[in-house]
């Protein structure tokens, strides 16, 4: 399916235009309201005897209140810690008996719980059973909180130790300030502590709501099926207002440069920027042209300037992190303190000439390659079509999101890219920590 290096220089920059001529089989996605307001997203198929279903809410991390960080994501943690009548080993037990898996996703948009099930009738009703509990009917005890209140102090405390944790959490407050995107899914140690069950069963009122919950369900069952699946999960959620909406993230930020000493033998580097919400209209230009700035591996700008020519850095890597509001551009390294403002240096200059310039005709070509090339493997199972059954819920996506994707990637061009990136990343404003700062360089 690849062009090799002679097809490239025969066909040049008209190949960009008709890179992938093979149909790719897409999932039809049925889509409905349930009675109980929720948004349903379902995918039927038979092949194998298997039910996998989500449910996602407005309950992640940049819904906690600053002093009480950690309460998003504890509730997300202790939904199955007893529910309606089963304690927290009747949930284990009850699940194993029929090799049934729960499973689930937290981020600063989202919290969701998800079921693997086989579809036969007696294991499907069981596991649908108590995930409806579960979700519906959390009892949060209080010696459950307590003791997992210890386990996460005792990690939170471990963090504060480790560079790449004490790196990422000053990243994201240099990035997004007193925004709520900047707090910690995990909470502060001294924020979890103050945590009680009323904080739970508080914030799961407000933001388990059946009006804002989104429904995926991919697998073995009928369409009669799934709408009743979906109303079993939500008829019982709570019933409320929506939630507070967040303030809005200040795109532009002033430079600035954090060095904090730690022991450790190497430096541990990230850069960034606020950059793109999940529906932003640039989404696939700064998709596509992050492949080759840093998100492609060994094919990417960085890896070849910092590791192939340099040897500076083992691995180096860009992405985005879209949200409902634009979530961080990011670059990361790590490499040896004596080397860092060299690395520093290298991987700033190299960000500023790919946003002057943007790829070269041929980078590009081969970004699309790869990524149309690599597509088939993104649904290439139920639980990673569930997962997207979820994300085009949450964010309201266009139904034909997957229908649409290489023909989106297709049709991107140097010149969009080009101009993305100099609208959304500004590398004269963008917010360095370096956490193994070289020797008597801290600040």
């Amino acid at each position: 399916m690849f062009a090799n290096s002679k097809l490239i220089k025969s066909i040049g920059v008209a190949a960009l235009c008709c890179i992938s001529t093979i149909a790719i089989a897409t999932p039809n996605i049925q889509h409905w309201q349930s009675a109980s307001g929720a948004k349903v997203l379902f995918v039927e198929d038979h092949d194998i005897p298997m039910l996998d279903v989500a449910v996602t809410v407005q309950a992640g991390s940049s819904f906690d209140a600053a002093d009480k960080s950690g309460v998003a994501g504890l509730t997300h943690q202790l939904l199955d810690s007893g529910a309606d009548g089963l304690s927290e080993d009747e949930i284990s037990r009850g699940m194993a008996d029929i090799g049934a898996q729960f499973g689930g996703g937290f981020d600063q948009d989202r919290s969701s719980i998800s079921l693997r099930t086989l579809s036969s009738a007696a294991e499907r009703d069981k596991a649908l059973d108590i995930m409806a509990r579960v979700l519906q009917h959390p009892v949060f005890p209080e010696a459950v909180l307590a003791r997992e209140k210890v386990r996460l102090i005792s990690a939170l405390k471990e963090a504060e130790t480790k560079p790449e944790s004490i790196a990422e959490k000053a990243f994201q407050k240099a990035v997004f300030g007193t925004h709520p995107y900047a707090l910690l899914g995990s909470g502060e140690a001294d924020s979890v502590e103050k945590i009680t069950v009323q904080d739970l069963s508080d914030f799961y009122r407000e933001h388990y709501q059946a009006a804002h919950a989104v429904v995926a369900i991919m697998g073995d069952a009928s369409r009669a099926q799934a709408e009743a699946i979906a109303q079993q999960l939500t008829a019982q959620l709570p019933s409320s207002s929506a939630p507070a909406a967040l303030p809005k993230v200040v795109m532009k930020i002033a430079a600035s440069e954090q060095r904090i000493p730690h022991p450790a033998s190497q430096s541990h580097i990230l850069i960034g920027a606020p950059g793109m919400a999940r529906n932003d209209p640039d989404f696939f230009p700064l998709y596509v042209g992050n492949y080759t700035l840093g998100g492609g591996g060994f094919a990417s700008r960085l890896m070849n300037e910092v590791r192939e020519k340099k040897g500076l850095a083992y691995s180096v890597y860009s992405y985005f992190m879209p949200l409902k509001q634009p979530g961080a551009f990011q670059i990361g390294l790590q490499t040896k303190k004596e080397q860092a403002d060299e690395a520093l240096q290298l991987a700033r200059n190299t960000l500023a000439d790919f946003i002057a310039k943007g790829p070269t005709e041929k980078e590009l070509l081969a970004a699309k390659q790869n990524i149309i090339g690599g597509f088939p493997l993104r649904i290439d199972s139920n639980r990673k079509i569930l997962d997207y059954l979820s994300v085009i819920g949450f964010y309201d996506l266009p139904l034909t999101y997957l229908d649409d994707f290489t023909r989106n990637i297709d049709r991107v061009t140097v010149a969009q890219i080009r101009d993305a990136f100099a609208r959304h990343i500004d590398p004269q404003a963008m917010a360095t920590v370096i956490v193994g700062a070289p020797e008597g360089t801290a600040k």
